[in-house]
């Protein structure tokens, strides 16, 4: 089993769970105490859900029958948390541990590399996929002084490869940005209204990167806003006042609000953060959405 990732603690389990907003009924999906997974998409069919462990794209059939199974993902063995799928489910686009971005297609096969290589040192990590499947939303993560992660930004790049287009650029971190299902808008959490480190609200922007609105305002730090395939509801993991970053092993709450901001709703309280909803997870009802919890048992 591979080291380099991620690895549950003793006595802890990974539960890929799924959530439905009108029975308010929580379902296990898939658990184990091996290894870590995380970061759950629902294909656009309703069949499955897709999932990463150990560098590896994995899938289990959404009601949980069946085994897991492993997708041939080509010389692409290292891809991280962040994957997302085109919305007709004939691609799926991750970010490898290489700091690039692959297209590799939804049924297994070689990977083709969307990302370009930059002079400088420059990671991506990729968030969302436009409606019509023709361009990623991305965080660029580019070196500062020194310091890996000295500046944070939503970029755009198109699908077939091209010149990456800088959305942000206000001097503290950008992350998450996801496309609204009508392409109007880029949602993304931020720390640029804040003068605290870390503390992370939600906002939304023009495709272009105009009409930035701040869609959070609370004490909580807040990331990864994620919009129903209808456009009607919002879900969002929110965090303990002074979280910096989105760790792992922390109590967190998925809550709920309207796309245009407004009263947030908690649904879920549970022990996770990295890895329990890092991409958009809603099934293609709009009713139910998947994450990954991570609990510890005393014995």
């Amino acid at each position: 089993m591979a080291t380099t990732w991620r690895q549950l603690q003793a006595n802890q389990t990974a539960r890929l769970c799924t959530y439905d907003l009108d029975s308010r009924e929580k379902r296990v999906v898939l658990e184990t105490t091996e290894s870590v997974f995380e970061a759950p998409n629902w294909t656009p069919d309703g069949a499955w859900l897709i999932y990463n462990q150990d560098g590896l794209i994995r899938r289990i059939r959404a009601d949980g029958s069946g085994a897991p199974e492993i997708l041939d993902t080509g010389d692409v063995r290292d891809s991280n948390n962040d994957h997302v799928l085109s919305a007709d489910g004939r691609f799926i686009y991750v970010s490898s541990t290489d700091g690039h971005l692959y297209e590799i297609p939804a049924a297994g096969g070689p990977a083709r590399r969307v990302s370009n290589d930059h002079s400088e040192p420059f990671i991506y990590y990729l968030h969302g996929i436009s409606p019509d499947g023709s361009t990623l939303a991305y965080v660029g993560v580019q070196e500062l002084d020194g310091k890996r992660f000295g500046r944070v930004n939503v970029f755009t790049i198109p699908v077939a490869g091209g010149d990456d287009i800088q959305l942000t650029d206000h001097g503290k971190p950008d992350d998450g940005p996801e496309y609204s299902p009508d392409g109007a808008w880029i949602y993304f959490n931020s720390e640029m209204a804040s003068d605290e480190p870390g503390h992370m609200q939600l906002f939304r922007m023009r495709t272009d990167g105009s009409e930035v609105t701040q869609l959070t305002n609370d004490e909580r730090v807040n990331w990864f806003p994620h919009l129903s395939p209808d456009g009607s509801e919002l879900v969002y993991i929110s965090y303990e006042t002074g979280v910096v970053g989105h760790p792992a092993d922390k109590d967190v709450i998925l809550r709920r609000m309207a796309p245009d901001g407004g009263p947030s709703e908690n649904l879920v309280h549970l022990f996770g953060g990295q890895g329990t909803v890092n991409v958009n997870s809603w099934a293609p009802d709009s009713r139910r959405f998947a994450f990954v919890e991570y609990p510890v048992s005393d014995s």
